[in-house]
């Protein structure tokens, strides 16, 4: 039987029946109480030294899929009535607090419910930056400790009412620890309680007032249903054998439709092959909204995501499989509201063609039982993903598996988007062994800023992207940077060199006049890459590897502009053709002797998790940018406390060894370095000048769009990406190689320009370029002097040599050249001016 009809047979034999039945019977256990109690929770057994039973919601969206407009209707429903209980006045100035994990949800609705209260809920996830606002234990639980880490410490400091919201009320131990440890610290007259169930003894019952009598203020008490829970005598040593005799008896293979024989009712046992597929999708989650409540959210995140659900959603939408009918949108642990939202604006994107469900997983371990009457029909056990502190362990996704979902759309944030997670029995491989669609999502991990950081920036701009702003596509790369291509820039080259070298501006500063290639070079060009495109396939396959392997399983690409652009868009289309991966792609600016765009590693680390990043470039010299990075991103981490970027660049080619992450370090002809823009999707390089870049914007560049009649950045990465499939098994071997070697940085091209520097009389390793690529450019921005080629270079020097006859440049070759050429910049230049030989230059 398929999982669809599976689960319409649930719905058929589940009609009418209470999913508390089966514990009732088995253990005595009831629920007496308001009408409507047995239509919000259910029962299910779970091994617990201190309670045998669980009360499962059917309308909290933890254990149980539900519609995401119920889910969050009726924490918006409470909200309202704490509001109408407070009034107006009153409830302007609450603050509700929620509880982790299972009502972190629950907690947002209720403060969207009241609409201008600040949201705060405990966690067990704790931040190095945020200092503790309190703590408190919950005694029932099997994880314990929850912590209160607002970025704002004045968000609990208030007198107004502080509303507390869980899922259930039932002994009432939880809320009272928590109103006694901050009515020491933050004592205030007003608390309102808030649960979607009281389920509290009568011996419990009095115990809120008696309470509120001994602190001094007021307690009030909201619920959607209240009622009790009737134990008989010895029921949790009968529960607890009850547990023993299931999870027993589900280690064993399963043989009736509906239970999991890969990881069974238990959970246990070895992982099913995944026959559903598993895919990405990008959310654009806004920068400036934290992914939820763990660290406070303000009204004005409120107004801010409502804004965004809408795009977010459509774009969720149109990554689901055509004919889907049932999807659900699967949450993580504390990670509630935002899936939650998602899950709703999705609802209502979609309207009555797909029917959405919404859940997350959870910590709690329960007792799956495959009968109408129980609650937890299925589970899904994986390991946590998060790297939690509290160690290593078993996570759980309930009541997916066997309900018939044509899609899950798995929501985690960026520090939970970890190998744990893409592992062979991480979650979203445990999804795709039942369903046949699996979508992850991440949202970015709100890292809060440092006390000692600077102010920065409320909300910077989002990346821009073609072909407004480039001609690639818009999923191939968002650019970090502002669009300066209505500022006249440019300067020729001999007064961009003089002022360069007499110290009157930096060469970010201005551009130089675009090159415009002769049709000789042209067709120098094209047959270069008809010559190295494979070659250049098997590298940028390699390095992607690499990344893939070592790096992040899902890496953030982020190219410095714009020459590691085209490198960055082919490993995207690599990763997409080799793994089904579609990874995000940025371009930045780092300016030698000024360091990387601080306000771009601000919106990365609002947007992704650092550790994530990976730069790339496309190849090295002599390292100058590569310690340039290095000791940018240290001072960003000393100025914004924000750590976890990695300083080591991918490249495609590094001839100079300063990296080790590289798909080759042979100096060979990269095409792209042959032309400027018209191979880097017409974009200039970048422009660092006072005057145009302000404390708060990002760096600036120039779109050329009168030069489209020559632009071929799109034959560049087609001619590329077209050799995928006859170098992949090349690739393999290549990068099973590399990932065995040693591939310590030697720094051997420093040593080898240093040595030129003072060979050739020039004094300065800046004014020396070594490679192809660094030779090229030196070729079409700057003043050359002379080029040093090794003897015996072949085809990979036809471009240069041309460039050399063009500009009347001498080249000289030299037997023991570490590189395949080195390009020598004027030294000291001044129009009319001699070089160290004491010869003039051509020009």
């Amino acid at each position: 039987m398929t999982e669809r009809a599976h689960a319409e047979g649930h719905a058929e034999e589940g009609a009418g029946a209470w999913s508390g039945s089966w514990v009732a019977e088995r253990l005595g256990v009831g629920l007496t109480g308001d009408e409507a109690l047995t239509g919000l929770l259910g029962l299910a057994l779970r091994r617990n030294p201190k309670r045998a039973h669980l009360l499962v919601s059917n309308v909290l969206g933890k254990h149980v899929p539900q519609s995401p407009s119920v889910v969050h209707g009726h924490g918006v429903a409470l909200g309202r009535r704490v509001r109408d209980l407070l009034g107006a006045e009153a409830a302007e100035r609450a603050v509700v607090l929620g509880y982790a994990e299972t009502a972190t949800g629950l907690g947002h609705s209720v403060a969207d419910g009241l609409g201008s209260a600040p949201y705060l809920h405990s966690t067990r996830r704790p931040v190095a930056t945020v200092a503790r606002a309190g703590g408190f234990e919950e005694s029932h639980s099997h994880a314990t400790s929850h912590l209160l880490l607002p970025e704002d410490p004045a968000l609990l400091a208030g007198d107004g009412p502080l509303v507390l919201v869980d899922d259930e009320f039932s002994t009432g131990n939880t809320v009272l620890n928590t109103v006694r440890a901050l009515h020491e610290r933050y004592p205030r007259k007003r608390y309102v309680v808030v649960a979607l169930v009281d389920m509290r003894s009568p011996a419990d019952a009095g115990r809120l007032d008696d309470f509120a009598r001994e602190i001094g203020a007021r307690v009030d008490l909201v619920t959607t249903a209240s009622g009790t829970v009737q134990l008989p005598p010895g029921v949790l040593e009968k529960g607890q054998e009850l547990v023993a005799r299931h999870e027993t008896a589900a280690t064993k293979p399963a043989t009736e439709p509906g239970t999991e024989p890969t990881t069974g009712p238990t959970g246990r046992g070895p992982a099913a092959a995944p026959s559903g597929t598993v895919r990405r999708v990008e959310l654009h989650w806004p920068h400036d909204v934290p992914d939820g409540g763990r660290h406070g959210f303000t009204p004005a995140h409120r107004t801010r995501l409502e804004a965004a659900l809408p795009a977010m959603a459509a774009r969720i939408a149109e990554a689901l499989p055509a004919g889907a009918r049932r999807v659900l949108v699967l949450g993580f642990e504390e990670l509630m509201y935002a899936p939650l939202r998602l899950a709703h604006a999705l609802e209502q994107t979609v309207g009555g063609d797909i029917a959405v469900r919404y859940s997350t997983t959870t910590r709690s371990p329960v007792l799956a039982v495959d009968d109408p009457g129980y609650a937890i029909r299925t589970r899904l056990v994986f390991p946590a993903h998060d790297d939690p502190a509290d160690g290593p362990g078993e996570r759980y996704a309930y009541n997916v598996a066997g309900a018939g979902f044509d899609a899950v759309v798995a929501v985690v944030d960026s520090v939970a988007d970890t190998p744990a997670l893409h592992a062979p029995d991480g979650l979203p491989a445990r999804l795709a062994a039942h369903v046949p669609h699996v979508l992850l999502a991440v949202v970015p991990s709100y890292v809060p800023r440092s006390p000692h950081a600077p102010e920065r920036p409320s909300m910077l701009p989002e990346p821009l992207r073609g072909p407004d702003f480039s001609s690639y596509a818009p999923d191939e790369v968002g650019w970090l940077l502002q669009d300066l291509s209505d500022v006249t820039l440019e300067a020729p080259t001999e007064e961009r060199e003089e002022a360069i070298q007499s110290g009157g501006a930096h060469y970010a500063e201005s551009l130089p006049v675009e090159y415009q290639p002769s049709e000789q070079y042209q067709q120098l060009f094209h047959a270069a890459l008809e010559t190295s495109a494979a070659r250049l396939a098997r590298a940028v396959g390699a390095v992607t590897e690499i990344v893939l392997a070592e790096r992040s399983p899902r890496p953030v690409l982020v190219s410095l502009a714009r020459a590691g652009t085209p490198v960055g868009v082919l490993m995207r289309r690599w990763a997409q053709f080799r793994h089904g991966l579609d990874l995000p792609h940025y371009a930045v600016s780092i300016v030698r002797g000024r360091g990387i765009d601080a306000n771009a590693l601000r919106w990365l680390a609002g947007h992704h998790d650092p550790a994530d990043v990976v730069f790339v470039d496309g190849w090295t010299g002599k390292g100058a940018i590569t310690r340039e990075l290095a000791a940018a991103l240290r001072a960003f981490e000393d100025s914004d406390g924000v750590t976890g970027f990695d300083p080591e660049i991918a490249v495609l080619a590094d001839p100079g060894s300063c990296v080790r992450t590289y798909g080759t370090r042979d100096d060979f002809l990269i095409p792209s370095a042959c032309l400027n823009s018209t191979v880097s999707g017409l974009i200039s390089r970048t422009v660092l000048r006072a005057d145009l870049v302000g404390p708060h914007d990002f760096h600036g560049a120039k779109f050329y769009r009168e030069l489209a009649g020559a632009d071929l950045s799109p034959a560049f990465l087609d001619a590329v990406s077209a050799r995928f499939p006859e170098v992949a098994e090349a690739v393999d071997a290549q990068a099973k190689d590399l990932l065995s070697a040693d591939r310590a940085p030697t720094w051997e091209g420093w040593a080898a320009v240093e040595r030129i520097s003072e060979e050739y009389g020039i004094h300065d390793v800046n004014l020396v370029k070594p490679g192809v690529g660094e030779t090229t450019r030196v070729m079409l921005r700057r003043v050359p002097w002379k080029v040093l080629a090794r003897a015996g270079a072949g085809a990979d020097l036809d471009h240069v040599r041309l460039l050399a006859e063009q500009r009347g440049v001498p080249v000289e070759e030299v037997a023991d050249l570490p590189y395949t050429c080195v390009g020598l910049i004027h030294p000291q230049y001044t129009r009319g001016a001699t070089g160290a030989d004491g010869k003039a230059v051509t020009l």
